[in-house]
């Protein structure tokens, strides 16, 4: 988000962590929350990431009204965005088709996080809806969402995965895999039987575990002790830089599949069919942000002059004559 908002220059745009309506806001204060982007820890993440950016923040998107919005998943649909000139942009992997997706799909009323990821672009709400390949506009259409809303632009966290190859990470030559947070997100996973995997396709080479950082992280350690002692662990530092100096990727519902594929890399996904990966990688044309910027001007070109705010005053001082306010949650 923070990448599209570079490539709007004659906007004001301000920012908000992921957030929800009321329902929403008492499930995170009861700690239901924590192992998602709704949660304090996350949203405490991105507000730290904002302030060191210097970014302006409109908390919840409360305090002013907005020409354009980019909303990042409509599992959540806020309120006072409803209506208005939104941009939903994906943003990486999708969950498989849940057992409840059908009954999501059907009955309106049903929040869409019952059927996870899956559900993302079911709201129907925004104007248009920006995705990362030809494979996964197929994907979504057949899902249910409507085909005259997706553009296909690529996704800015995915469209130029060869910059990391300058990685400065020191190894070489190993396999590695990259744990999920499955568990945390209270899904069933057999770390153990992950671990011997690993250990088979590694075949005695080097072999490294990137653990995802919201797992509970001391659990994840003890058992890589217990049942892979002589492989190396690495709880923080760039996945993405570790996959692109890899032999070999073992990944479980990680996008870091698309990484190393878009790297050239033997990938082994332990839940979905590489050859459906390589038809949803992600277009590699390093502009998604000013594609998708793009999309957001078309919608702003399709208001009235008249109906369109005077701008005022911008990040840092005066807004610029041109433009209108830009929110990005």
């Amino acid at each position: 988000m923070h990448q599209i908002s570079r490539e709007l220059p004659e906007y004001w745009c301000t920012f908000t962590p992921y957030y929800g309506n009321f329902d929403y806001r008492v499930v995170r204060r009861l700690g239901l929350l924590e192992f998602t982007i709704g949660g304090h820890r996350l949203r405490g993440r991105c507000l730290t990431y904002l302030k060191e950016h210097g970014l302006e923040v409109d908390l919840d998107g409360g305090s002013n009204e907005y020409d354009l919005i980019f909303h990042c998943s409509d599992l959540v649909w806020p309120n006072n965005i409803t209506g208005k000139n939104v941009v939903l942009v994906q943003e990486g992997m999708t969950d498989p088709e849940s057992l409840l997706f059908p009954l999501v799909k059907r009955v309106a009323f049903l929040p869409r996080w019952m059927a996870g990821t899956s559900a993302t672009g079911l709201s129907h709400k925004y104007a248009k809806f920006c995705v990362a390949s030809p494979g996964y506009a197929d994907l979504f259409t057949r899902r249910g969402v409507n085909p005259a809303k997706i553009v296909v632009t690529g996704i800015p966290n995915f469209d130029n995965c060869r910059r990391y190859l300058e990685s400065d990470f020191p190894h070489r030559n190993y396999v590695l895999c990259c744990t999920s947070d499955v568990r945390e997100l209270y899904g069933h996973e057999d770390r153990r039987g992950l671990i011997e995997q690993a250990l088979s396709i590694a075949r005695g080479r080097k072999l490294i575990f990137k653990l995802h950082p919201n797992e509970e992280l001391s659990r994840a350690v003890d058992e890589l002790a217990r049942w892979a002692p002589s492989a190396l662990v690495f709880t923080n530092g760039s996945a993405e830089g570790m996959v692109a100096h890899c032999d070999e990727l073992i990944v479980r519902y990680s996008s870091l599949a698309y990484v190393g594929l878009a790297l050239g890399k033997r990938v082994h996904s332990l839940n979905f069919d590489v050859r459906e990966l390589e038809r949803l990688l992600p277009v590699q044309n390093g502009r998604s942000a000013k594609l998708i910027a793009e999309v957001g001007r078309r919608l702003l070109g399709d208001l009235h002059d008249e109906d369109r705010p005077v701008s005022r005053r911008a990040r840092g001082g005066s807004r610029p004559a041109r433009g209108g306010e830009a929110l990005v949650a």
